[in-house]
């Protein structure tokens, strides 16, 4: 919340000054006195500091008062150089006083600020209405309502409770610390009501979520000025509620207030949240008419709205247009490729400003680790952790360190991210769902589980994320019984109403274990209609199980809730290739053509060396493609020596065996296995991401070369981990 007497120097009355000082005129033109106007650096104050001893003006309070102005409220001060000054001084006055307090509460040094106070009470120097409004700020940043209360008695004995400033600052105090009963009987107490404490008022209630006594109170202002419209649109937007925050900027223009730049910045961000592109196009065009192109707080908000509103183009657009960038410019930027999925992008761009020099912190990382984790980037995420530990005081950072669990986790570090956990000091309920969704991932429903229960144990109490990590990790495992046993559990014990994804885990699971019957039956109690994933899984439980006719039935859904999907047509052919129905694979394929849809491609990433490189099936655009193709064809050669047996039912056209062979063996995540082999040392673990389900084909394949090669392959697709090792995989066949 706005504090209002809170950052320009405060202006004195003549009669603060002590009866011993010369006359303020005298003081005024003291050449050492004058030169503070000009004083840009503590170095340069200390020379000045030096002057005034010489002239004997360090026995005036006046001008002590100056300097610990300039040390404790200034930007290029130095606040203990302040309370050093503030020592040599016998008998402080009020300005004194009140000068050093508010250096402190700037800091937001409360107990500081609180002894401050105690030792001015303590001399017996009262306290005036410039001193209650920097006290009660502090108390507000830092939630002390008890200490507030205390001051506000004194408040009162004292009758500054009539002025305005004071009262405001009071109001601001009790709505920051969520105390909105006592904030409003202050209001209602007041003799003269200001636009300013209607505002403090209405900012509280709207940023609690009080939104109908904010907006009550709002009609009750006399004159309504910019600002009040402002905590009604933030007040909004805070809680999400998009389209009344937009409301409420759209009536003001209609009552002809002039926006300023808090208001767009609310507004930009509304859209931005909303994907309001047109508005957001609008609130561009008035910014630029209206003479606020050049403000890079405004720029940097236009940046994060298109990125957000998906016109990523234009975001680069204006990004590459500032004249100057700030570290937000690079943060929305960086933030809003990975927004949009264009990962590699995110990394160039993170590259780039770090090669410029320009210091990141902990936003920029909470948005380049994700980019680390689609895209399997685990140097990189190493790396960054490195610097993060070197840089940041990352042991207390709770949010940087579970977004490095989810990092580790999905570069398939999973010992890695058990680490970090383990290090933290405090946890969130979001650090318990990172490792244990992680976990369930990587198929060790064991120790997911077990951590579930430590969670408990230590008072955690789960959310609905958390149980889809526990439903997801008993899916993988195929533990039908435990699977139920919890989803029961999560309604009844926990009082947590199953989304869509909850019932998703469980129709997968009753799917996977062939139970059609009972994941029908789940479906038919869902409050809300499945959704393509639901049926999704339940087309790819009939591949598992060769269900062909009930595929029909599942992909007949699929088809009218997506029209414009691919993936079930590409499913469905997949079955009927499985069961050898030729014929049934035209006409799919035929459809598929005839609506102009394609399949998406199979996409395979691997990192060497900080530097990720993808393959697509069949891929020859690789710098290395030939010594690529060579290994892949002695993998065959070793692979038909141990006598393994390529699946051809996984390639979808009815051609030569010889030739869907040949295909299978250049799968993306065969090429990019191949690249790994001959790019890592002997024994070095090999890491890839595909973003589809890893076919059968390729399962079995992989499973025997890391025996072969004695290799540790961790494969990463759409659905979970595989940890291949000495010929086994972690899923034990169940994906």
């Amino acid at each position: 919340m706005a504090m209002f007497l809170s950052t320009s120097p405060v202006v004195y009355p003549l009669h603060f000054l002590p009866n011993s000082d010369p006359p303020y005129h005298l003081l005024q033109s003291q050449p050492s006195l004058s030169l503070l106007s000009k004083c840009k650096n503590i170095e340069t104050l200390k020379q000045i500091h030096s002057q005034i001893i010489k002239t004997g003006l360090h026995n005036t309070q006046f001008a002590l008062s100056k300097l610990i102005e300039f040390c404790a409220i200034d930007s290029s001060g130095d606040l203990s150089y302040a309370v050093s000054i503030f020592d040599t001084i016998e008998e402080p006055n009020t300005l004194v006083w009140n000068t050093v307090i508010r250096g402190q509460c700037l800091s937001s040094s409360l107990i500081n600020a609180l002894e401050l106070y105690v030792g001015m009470i303590s001399s017996e120097v009262v306290p005036n209405s410039y001193t209650f409004p920097s006290i009660l700020k502090c108390c507000a940043k830092s939630g002390s309502t008890h200490e507030g209360k205390q001051i506000h008695g004194h408040v009162l004995k004292l009758g500054l409770d009539s002025d305005a400033f004071v009262h405001t600052s009071l109001i601001n105090m009790y709505a920051q610390n969520g105390k909105l009963d006592c904030a409003r009987q202050v209001f209602d107490k007041s003799p003269h009501r200001d636009p300013v404490s209607y505002t403090t008022l209405i900012t509280g209630y709207a940023s609690r979520g009080y939104l109908e006594d904010a907006r009550k109170l709002f009609g009750e202002i006399p004159v309504k000025d910019v600002v009040s419209w402002n905590a009604m649109i933030a007040g909004y937007l805070q809680r999400s509620q998009f389209d009344q925050s937009v409301s409420f900027f759209e009536e003001m223009l209609r009552e002809r207030v002039m926006p300023n730049e808090s208001t767009m910045l609310s507004v930009l961000s509304a859209c931005a949240q909303s994907g309001n592109l047109e508005l957001g196009k609008w609130v561009r065009d008035w910014i630029e008419e209206n003479g606020f192109g050049a403000k890079l707080r405004l720029v940097n908000a236009l940046i994060d709205m298109y990125a957000k509103c998906d016109d990523l183009v234009t975001a680069r657009s204006l990004f590459e247009g500032l004249p100057q960038k700030d570290l937000i410019s690079w943060n929305v930027m960086i933030g809003g490729y990975t927004h949009g999925s264009f990962y590699k992008e995110a990394l160039c761009l993170f590259r780039e400003m770090l090669e410029l020099r320009v210091v990141p912190n902990d936003v920029t990382f909470l948005n380049v680790l994700p980019a680390c984790a689609q895209l399997g980037a685990l140097d990189y995420g190493k790396w960054i952790h490195a610097y993060i530990n070197r840089s940041f005081n990352s042991l207390t950072n709770t949010a940087l360190l579970t977004s490095l669990i989810n990092m580790y986790a999905k570069c398939g570090d999973v010992e890695a991210a058990k680490q970090v956990f383990d290090s933290m000091k405090t946890r969130s309920p979001a650090s318990w769902n990172a490792l244990i969704c992680g976990l369930a991932m990587h198929g060790d429903a064991t120790h997911s589980l077990d951590l579930f229960s430590r969670m408990v144990h230590e008072g955690f109490r789960p959310d609905d994320i958390t149980f889809v990590g526990i439903l997801s990790a008993c899916t993988q495992a195929g533990l039908v019984d435990l699977g139920q046993s919890y989803f029961n559990a999560m309604i009844q014990d926990y009082k947590i109403s199953p989304k869509v994804h909850h019932y998703g885990c469980m129709i997968d699971l009753l799917g996977r274990a062939g139970l059609f019957d009972e994941a029908e039956a789940l479906m038919s109690t869902m409050p809300m209609e499945p959704d393509g994933a639901i049926w999704g899984s339940l087309l790819a439980a009939c591949k598992l199980h060769k269900k062909v006719e009930m595929a029909e039935k599942f992909a007949n859904h699929l088809f009218k809730l997506e029209p414009s999907n691919p993936g079930p047509y590409v499913l469905l052919s997949n079955i009927y290739a499985g069961a050898n129905r030729w014929d049934d694979v035209a006409r799919v394929r035929t459809r598929l053509n005839d609506l102009g849809m394609k399949k998406v491609p199979g996409c395979t990433s691997i990192e060497i060396n900080s530097i990720v490189h993808e393959f697509l099936v069949g891929d020859k655009l690789h710098p290395q493609s030939k010594a690529i193709y060579e290994m892949s064809d002695e993998v065959d050669r070793l692979l038909t020596l141990h006598g393994h047996v390529p699946d051809t039912s996984e390639v979808l056209y009815d051609m030569d065996e010889d030739l869907k062979e040949g295909a299978l063996s250049h799968h993306s995540e065969r090429l990019a296995i191949a690249y790994g082999l001959i790019s890592t040392k002997p024994g070095t673990t090999i890491r890839i991401v595909k973003n589809l389900r890893v076919c059968g084909n390729c399962h079995s394949a992989t499973k025997l070369i890391s025996k072969i090669f004695n290799r540790e392959i961790i494969a990463r697709d759409r659905n979970r981990f595989h940890h291949f090792k000495e010929g086994q995989c972690s899923c034990m066949d169940r994906w």
